[in-house]
């Protein structure tokens, strides 16, 4: 994924079992308990996301990650429930995906993970909310599991990402900044192990 790792890349002979394995050990190491059918639902978003094909899109000029507002704007006008909650779906899996393992690409972005986070789980909990009926039961509660959970599954994929990157100077501020934004428990802990006891700047003037 980091462009910069290509020396410490890992050979993987199936993509799935790695990402199944690293998910799982990952949910472990961070103390995060999921449904199966959640830890599933993960890895597969990992493996569809690992082709770039279907993370970006295209045009005659570009290649780039969708505007997640944009996708949310597009699923409020959907004309029909069916295409409002695919939407909805490839908003909150991008977001989980880009604020799992592009976290420490942010800095000094306007937009940072937080926001990646917010739009995620609320993408998530619009689709747990209209799939309630009988016959979606199963995969409203993966969507209602991931909306309560982002920011735990979020520091899940960091730990998985950071598998596959080492590490550089820049990554124990980065880590402070992401816990000054999201609270993440997965940052602190980091940085206790580090010596460094996080404490939030004061607002005040």
């Amino acid at each position: 994924m980091n462009p910069n790792s290509q020396s410490s890349a890992i050979a993987v002979v199936n993509l799935r079992e790695f990402f199944h394995d690293s998910v799982h050990e990952a949910l472990r190491h961070q103390h995060v308990a999921v449904e199966d059918q959640t830890e599933h639902y993960v890895v597969n978003v990992l493996t569809t996301f690992a082709r770039a094909d279907a993370l970006y899109e295209s045009d005659s000029n570009r290649t780039a990650l969708p505007p997640l507002v944009n996708l949310l704007s597009a699923a409020m006008d959907a004309p029909s429930l069916e295409q409002r909650n695919h939407l909805l779906q490839r908003l909150g899996d991008i977001s989980l995906f880009v604020a799992g393992f592009f976290a420490h690409s942010f800095a000094r972005r306007l937009v940072d993970v937080d926001y990646h986070i917010a739009m995620g789980g609320r993408a998530y909990s619009s689709l747990a909310d209209s799939m309630r009926g009988a016959r979606n039961k199963a995969i409203a509660s993966v969507y209602a599991e991931l909306a309560h959970k982002f920011q735990r599954m979020v520091d899940v994929l960091n730990d998985v990402a950071e598998m596959a990157r080492p590490a550089t100077d820049k990554d124990v501020l980065r880590l402070y900044e992401i816990w000054l934004k999201t609270g993440s428990p997965r940052a602190r802990h980091l940085l206790c192990q580090l010596g460094i006891e996080p404490v939030a700047v004061s607002a005040r003037a």
